[in-house]
């Protein structure tokens, strides 16, 4: 009964990864529309996007199959609770990619460097959404560690292109628009990262048992 239970949560491992190569890819995919102002790359995302709405269901029905059938002991019950709220991290964060892709699609007149710091935000962000999942499935709580202090980098970089977009407003009112629109592109990056925090905190949780109150709740 152990081995199939073990292999289940072999699978329920392989799933997580897939999804959180798909939040990878979503996100990856949406920054690099926005630094090539491109409506083609930017359809690319919603696909994504409705791909991680299936794995949720996906692994949702791979958790409540582990509960109800194999009576996990407490180690396996945190590691499952953990994915069944992971998931719904993950599939907000390809629901924001596809915000910023759609912004993309309709934004227009934007210079390139206003754009980099954004870049380098995405490529913060993702990492940090490719740490906590990795930290999951070995169970890492250092990891989980360290991506809750990569938050901090995410967070920096929006304060810097929340300043640099607020003095474009201010000196080049024609340029207003484009200036909003990277400021909630930038938002929603910064929200990806929020999201890799609740993940790790849930990582943590799986390990240890002790969880503080997840950031963000929307």
């Amino acid at each position: 009964m152990r081995t199939y239970f073990d292999k289940q949560l072999q699978t329920l491992n392989d799933e997580m990864k897939a999804m959180g190569a798909l939040c990878e890819d979503a996100i990856a995919l949406a920054a690099k529309a926005l630094s090539e102002n491109s409506r083609e790359l930017a359809a690319k995302v919603p696909p994504i996007s409705s791909a991680l709405d299936q794995k949720e269901r996906d692994v949702e029905d791979i958790c409540l199959k582990l509960l109800l059938r194999q009576q996990p002991v407490a180690g396996d019950l945190r590691q499952i609770s953990a994915a069944l709220k992971m998931i719904t991290d993950m599939e907000r964060i390809g629901d924001q990619a596809e915000d910023i892709a759609e912004i993309v699609v309709s934004m227009s007149g934007c210079r390139q460097e206003e754009v980099e710091l954004l870049n380098s935000m995405a490529r913060s962000a993702i990492r940090m959404v490719t740490d906590s999942v990795d930290a999951y499935v070995k169970q890492d709580l250092e990891l989980a560690k360290q991506v809750i202090a990569q938050d901090d980098t995410v967070d920096d970089y929006f304060e810097r292109v929340k300043k640099s977009l607020v003095d474009i407003m201010v000196k080049e009112p024609d340029m207003g628009s484009c200036a909003l629109d990277l400021l909630m592109i930038g938002k929603y990056f910064e929200r990806i990262g929020d999201h890799a925090t609740n993940i790790a905190e849930w990582v943590i949780f799986s390990v240890t048992g002790e969880h503080r109150s997840a950031e963000l709740s929307n």
